[in-house]
């Protein structure tokens, strides 16, 4: 019996059935590391790192309350590492993130205190796609990967 678990896990999974092939399903929450991509960082990061590089403002949405939380690109390539080892019957889905959560306004002010920024918060009105909270459930990769904090 397939479960469905989103549009993308749910294509991989009817591949499967019909290849027979070997899949392993994770979902990546916010990343970061060494040469990211100015326009591509996890969200959050593009407007901060960026805005603090020339004393530029820092835009912050409502205020600045969602929640977000980021993983190092080296813990996110630790956790792929092992789901590709796992047992050949298990396939996931897993999450793979870091659980805890700070406010973009904390993440904001961190960032200008860090790099000495004459960087001011503006606030803006929150796009409409733009999620409260972003917080990864890793309980199963704890489990079957012995991964995470």
């Amino acid at each position: 019996m397939m479960k469905e678990t989103g549009g993308g896990n749910a294509i991989c999974q009817l591949s499967q059935a019909k290849t027979k092939s070997g899949i392993k399903i994770i979902r990546i929450f916010n990343t970061y590391g060494p040469r990211m991509h100015p326009q591509r960082r996890a969200r959050g990061f593009q407007f901060h790192c960026s805005g603090t590089q020339g004393g530029r403002h820092h835009h912050l949405w409502r205020l600045a309350t969602q929640t977000r939380s980021f993983q190092y690109v080296d813990d996110l390539i630790e956790g792929m590492i092992r789901m590709m080892n796992t047992r050949e019957d298990f396939t996931g889905p897993v999450n793979l993130g870091n659980p805890v959560e700070f406010t973009i306004r904390e993440l904001a002010e961190k960032i200008i205190r860090m790099t000495n920024s004459r960087s001011k918060i503006v606030r803006l009105p929150i796009p409409p796609d733009d999620p409260m909270q972003r917080q990864p459930d890793i309980r199963l990769a704890k489990k079957e990967l012995d991964w995470g904090t």
